[in-house]
């Protein structure tokens, strides 16, 4: 997709993705989008040779895995492998036994588990397939690397349930290595990331912390209060891929509304509508949100449940699992270039939020909510 993206201020913010700017603080200010992140590779492990390893290449480690199939008097293990492997059907079964197992696999470059296939070097020391990709001799002993299949470790690693990697942060699961890295992806203990569209930005960090990063490295974006608003995305006609976004607060939550403009292949030009919550997913599940164009005797709705930003919203565009219309359709709507998308934010049904101070206007008719709507311009960010 080709084309740039902006950030009017007051306004829906719309992202050049073209960009190279890191930020807007202006109306009009360019934002890149950052390009697509690759996902790690199990770089080393192709063509690695699936061979029978000694007790004595790979250690007091590798024995207790092989001695798994012996019994512990003909095993012929070292003492601490010994103490590891035989300590008892009890023993193993403990979650401290199971952590003294977990430790053997740990790599020793980036202290994450080094999971099947399990790759050693000459001398019998693993490491991680990630962290391997970046090395060009052992980190252990600093002799060369081999691809040599380590069946011992991997054989124990079947009997392991590894700890989340972000086990640090708070999170208690543990799994077979088969299972790790699907949890990890959605684990609602890994950290946030901006939750803005089309910006170039890096920034990582607690959810706690989300919303003061919006506030001071994306000033330009408008926040609104209130349960019903409208979300007014302007010069939808400029060229190339652009998103404007917005927050609403309401239900002591706050929400990000963004609509995203992609020009496809065949010159093609597709709108996609969603609404976002700084939030975890239990937290979401428990509103619904109402897209609504509505003009010149014409109607267009999409409800849904609100997006985490630990989700995120290119998955639900990518699968128009949101509100999704082309160019022809916005034109039915829009007025001089410029889309209105009234917005609303209610209560899942059964679900309860203590919000305090804040009151909600449900019970209110229809038509009164309709008729205190706030207008507000969503940033361009590009």
């Amino acid at each position: 997709m080709n084309g740039n993206k902006v950030h009017p201020s007051s306004k829906a913010s719309a992202h050049y993705r073209n960009s190279n700017s890191s930020a807007a603080a202006t109306t009009g200010a360019p934002i890149g989008r950052p390009a697509p992140l690759q996902s790690d590779s199990a770089a080393g492990c192709a063509g690695a040779k699936s061979v029978p390893v000694l007790p004595q290449m790979i250690g007091a480690a590798a024995a207790a895995a092989a001695a798994l199939a012996a019994s512990p008097s003909s095993s012929g293990l070292t003492p601490g492998a010994a103490s590891l492997v035989g300590a008892g059907a009890s023993a193993a079964d403990s979650a401290a036994h199971n952590m003294e197992l977990a430790s053997l696999f740990e790599c020793p470059v980036c202290f994450d588990y080094a999971l099947p296939p399990v790759i050693q070097c000459q001398a019998g020391h693993i490491v991680c397939s990630n962290c391997r990709a970046k090395l060009t001799s052992c980190p252990s002993c600093r002799g060369p690397l081999a691809n040599i299949r380590n069946l011992a470790m991997e054989r124990l690693a079947a009997q392991v349930q590894f700890p989340c990697k972000y086990a640090s942060n708070g999170c208690l699961a543990a799994f077979h290595h088969t299972a790790k890295a699907e949890h990890e992806e959605i684990c609602e203990f890994r950290p946030y990331v901006c939750p803005c569209p089309g910006a170039s930005c890096k920034w990582q960090g607690s959810l706690e912390n989300v919303m003061q990063h919006l506030t001071q490295q994306h000033k330009s974006i408008t926040t609104l209060q209130g349960e019903d608003i409208i979300f007014l995305a302007t010069d939808i006609n400029l060229p190339g891929a652009v998103d404007w976004v917005m927050m609403q607060n309401c239900f002591g939550y706050h929400f990000m509304l963004v609509l995203e403009k992609q020009e496809r292949m065949d010159s093609q030009v597709m709108f996609y509508a969603i609404v976002q919550l700084i939030g975890t997913r239990k937290q979401a599940e428990q509103f619904a949100y109402r897209l609504e164009l509505n003009g010149q005797r014409r109607r267009l709705t999409w409800e849904a449940t609100p997006r985490s930003i630990h989700d995120g919203v290119h998955a639900a565009i990518a699968n128009s699992d949101c509100l999704v219309f082309d160019s022809n359709i916005a034109s039915l709507f829009a007025e001089t270039g410029n889309l209105g998308i009234s917005v609303t934010i209610s209560m899942a049904a059964g679900a309860a939020v203590a919000t305090g101070s804040l009151n909600s206007s449900s019970d209110l008719p229809q038509q009164q909510q309709q008729s205190s709507s706030i207008c507000g311009q969503g940033m361009q960010i590009g």
